[in-house]
């Protein structure tokens, strides 16, 4: 065999390689287009998530605040007008303090007929709920997100679609981290 010969079947050996990697590759270019698709489309529902998030919460938190700040100021001032009442010793005293546990008992009597059953606890088990239910909603997109994320990125490492990134410049996505202080538990402060 001539050098010629030899020549013409390494060249072409190397063409029919380039070219099987080359439609091997091409081929990964819809999949990375969808998966890319995939990944953004997943993105937008943690942001959905995280948004609800910053929009409830607080929200709940401060209804929750607004109930259990009026049942403790009507039994704070009950408490109150009994600590003066068993601290009167003179008539104007004792007077003063049977008004003011008068006017505490219609407060707190007014709340009872509005809210036949105490609101705060209710309130405060609804807070929790909807905590709970939040963070599980928002675990569960962020978990689909690094799914996608993860399919992705193996593709893009692998051959011969590691070709067709490099040729289109499908760049690597970010996982979902969690961040070091979130490790921690948060804690819930009603004003305290």
């Amino acid at each position: 065999m001539t050098l010629w010969a030899r020549m013409r079947r390494v060249v072409g050996g190397m063409l029919v390689v380039g070219t099987v990697a080359f439609a091997g590759s091409g081929c990964s270019y819809n999949t990375f287009t969808s998966q890319e698709e995939g990944i953004k489309g997943q993105w937008a529902q943690v942001d959905n998530q995280l948004q609800r998030r910053t929009d409830l919460i607080p929200n709940l938190v401060e209804t929750t605040k607004g109930f259990a700040q009026q049942e403790k100021d009507v039994f704070g001032a009950v408490a109150d007008a009994r600590a003066k009442m068993a601290g009167a010793s003179t008539p104007a005293q004792k007077i003063e303090a049977a008004n003011m546990e008068t006017s505490a008992l219609a407060r707190l009597l007014v709340v009872v007929e509005n809210y036949p059953q105490l609101k705060s606890d209710a309130t405060f088990a609804r807070l929790m709920d909807e905590l709970a239910g939040t963070e599980n909603r928002l675990a569960t997109e962020r978990m689909r997100y690094n799914e996608r994320v993860q399919a992705y990125n193996t593709l893009r490492r692998q051959f011969p679609s590691n070709v067709t990134a490099k040729l289109f410049s499908f760049a690597e996505y970010p996982y979902w981290e969690v961040p070091a202080d979130a490790k921690t538990a948060p804690k819930v402060n009603f004003g305290k």
